[in-house]
């Protein structure tokens, strides 16, 4: 994983918690309206994939029991994990893309609203995402998936032989002579796996996204809204294929890349496809980046027109993200996918403790603030989520009471403790289990085990009914809170 160079290591300082009447007056704990759908309070868990899933993308029992644990802080909302749009095998994450999910998704949707008495709004995250592979070793990849073409043989100054001869010759050169025989995407290929990008236009299933996707995107949503979701978030965020075409990377000249207005296309037929399909009651907004992060990439500038055009079409909030692209991830090992959380970018979107003179606290909300202000001063009043090293009451209270976003969300805080919400509302906020922004949690998403945090994963294991990870080592929720009202009794 990438760290800055300064190596500065942090603690989260002590905090000054409010009582009940200071937490009842505050702007945190006060109402917000995204459209015609309104939050009790201004907290937001943001989507986080827990690999609890099975392999047909199902909710089971364990999907379940994680999000009624964090709906029982009864956060104002829950937005559950990136679900694909598509009808196709992505290993143990939630799909939306065919009808038969509904009913799970329904008995989620439930579940949220029993434990959370009513409180919280679920919405659900939707994704599309382009093929990945894993890093094949040297020989696998030139024995099976190379296709040999006369450049290759000229190269080696082998015209004649068999295609047989021509990978063994390849097979026994050194990799710095190899990589001058392989065309640039070829060397990529061989050293971190096979990745397809929107500017893939020779590829059909690449060329045709702008004309499948706002009709995939339209029916996971309807389908959502279905199960009785509150509304959806679309992820225009990250390394997926939303935020790629939104990039300053995307050079398709189809007239859906390239300048700002054709970058955007897609995003907003896509939101117009979702928004036709959907009840007016139904909210709809997006999670997009305030900074790709990257060479070359998408900046405040460009976040900044994004934003003024999502509002202008309607959506009814914005999510800011930043970072956490493909284009700076570290070379993967051999049998491991690439990981966009492992260069600069994934740091800037999950910043840890080790960190520079900035701190890992709330680096996202300069630029979201920005945004904001870019957005009013164009007559904009669409909510909009700050996320991002987010973990104290004074420093959300701050955010909202500048101005420089109106609703904050608690990803990493809320996993270390999802009773965060009830416990500083109750007065109690000197229970709060704080986050250390060790990044353990992302180095089990990184190796796709299922998600926990190390501040409760080991407590209590042997303690009834507890669900264990597969390798029975840790435990897969947070210990429930005795809430003050529980130990009066």
């Amino acid at each position: 994983m990438w760290k800055p160079p300064e190596r500065i290591k942090y603690e989260v300082p002590s905090q000054h918690w409010p009582t009940v009447e200071q937490a009842a007056e505050s702007m945190l704990f006060s109402p917000v309206e995204l459209g015609r759908t309104s939050l009790r309070q201004r907290t937001w868990v943001p989507a986080m994939v827990p690999w609890r899933s099975n392999e047909a993308g199902e909710v089971t029992t364990d999907v379940l029991q994680w999000y009624e644990r964090f709906a029982q802080g009864k956060p104002g909302a829950l937005v559950i994990e990136a679900t694909g749009i598509r009808n196709t095998a992505s290993g143990p994450l939630l799909r939306i893309g065919d009808d038969r999910y509904i009913p799970g998704l329904q008995q989620l949707v439930e579940t949220v609203r029993l434990a959370s008495d009513g409180q919280t709004k679920v919405f659900i995250q939707l994704i599309d995402f382009l093929s990945i592979r894993r890093r094949p070793d040297k020989e696998k990849y030139l024995n099976l998936y190379l296709e040999i073409t006369p450049a290759h043989r000229q190269a080696i100054d082998q015209l004649h032989v068999s295609e047989e001869d021509i990978r063994q010759i390849l097979c026994g050169l050194e990799l710095d002579e190899l990589e001058q025989v392989l065309t640039v995407k070829e060397w990529e290929d061989l050293q971190a796996g096979y990745r397809e990008r929107v500017t893939d236009v020779h590829l059909p299933q690449i060329k045709s996204l702008p004309e499948v996707l706002p009709a995939l995107f339209a029916d996971a949503a309807h389908r959502a809204e279905q199960a009785g979701f509150d509304g959806v978030e679309l992820h225009y965020a990250h390394a997926y294929t939303m935020a790629s075409f939104l990039s300053a990377t995307n050079t398709r000249k189809d007239g859906y890349g390239g300048t700002q207005e054709e970058r955007v296309r897609l995003p907003l037929e896509v939101y117009a496809a979702v928004r036709e399909k959907t009840s007016p009651t139904f909210a709809v907004g997006c999670r997009f980046l305030s900074d790709e992060i990257i060479q070359h990439g998408s900046g405040l500038d460009d976040a900044c027109y994004f934003a003024d055009q999502f509002a202008a079409a309607g959506m009814d909030f914005l999510s800011l993200s930043r970072g956490g692209k493909f284009d700076d991830a570290q070379q993967p090992k051999v049998g491991w996918a690439a990981y966009p959380y492992t260069g600069r970018s994934g740091y800037e979107c999950m910043p840890g403790y080790i960190s520079d003179e900035q701190g890992p606290f709330g680096r996202n909300v300069a630029p979201v603030a920005a945004i904001r202000r870019s957005l009013r001063q164009n007559g904009h009043d669409t909510p909009v989520v700050v996320a991002g090293g987010q973990f104290a009451f004074n420093q959300a209270e701050d955010v909202l009471q500048q101005g420089n976003a109106d609703v904050v969300g608690f990803a990493r805080q809320a996993l270390a403790d999802p009773d965060w919400f009830e416990k500083v509302r109750l007065g109690c906020g000197d229970e709060v289990r704080l986050c250390r922004y060790s990044n353990y949690c992302e180095g089990l998403d990184q190796k796709h085990k299922q998600v926990t945090c190390e501040l409760w994963d080991r407590e209590e294991r042997d303690a009834p009914g507890i669900s264990l990870s597969t390798d029975a080592k840790r435990r897969l929720i947070a210990p429930a809170w005795l809430r003050p009202q529980d130990s009066s009794n």
